[in-house]
């Protein structure tokens, strides 16, 4: 499988959202969306912005660092939201079954250099970085999966 890549500049937290949103409508069960960045890059904010545009009743969505893992039942299937900034090691990820979720649900992964062994080969790569202004972020994204080249169609107009 080829790596694909196509970079984007976001100009403001509400652009992030719209493409969060985007790529959001073209989720199913089996999807798995990994989210690199460092602290404060915008990854939580992707996550949430794409999760409230899936949730039937609005709610709050936060982040997921102390509980590790916050789930959304949708139309679309359920959403896990998983932080591993805190965890060490794959048995941590093992338990608290988020591998068998990658399967048969829509996981949004914040910090994903911690799966580790259990990174998923047919998974999409969002990297986060500051832009040249303020609120701009820089999005590179990343895939080998064919499925992702028509999810990610209204990303490249």
């Amino acid at each position: 499988m080829t790596e694909q890549t196509l970079t984007l500049s976001l100009k403001n937290p509400e652009e992030t959202a719209r493409y969060a949103m985007l790529l959001g409508a073209q989720l199913q069960p089996g999807d798995v969306v990994l989210l690199e960045g460092d602290v404060g890059a915008g990854k939580t904010h992707f996550a949430r912005s794409l999760i409230q545009s899936l949730l039937r009743h609005p709610e709050d969505v936060p982040s997921p660092t102390f509980t590790l893992v916050q789930t959304y039942p949708t139309d679309q299937g359920d959403i896990w939201h998983a932080d591993l900034y805190r965890l060490t090691s794959t048995h941590e990820i093992e338990e608290l079954g988020l591998a068998d979720a990658f399967e048969t649900d829509i996981c949004l992964v914040e910090w994903p250099d911690r799966l580790g062994s259990l990174l998923p080969e047919h998974a999409l790569t969002l990297s986060f970085s500051s832009g040249d202004e303020e609120q701009a972020r820089h999005l590179t994204i990343r895939w080998t999966d064919v499925k992702w080249d028509n999810k990610l169609k209204d990303w490249r107009k």
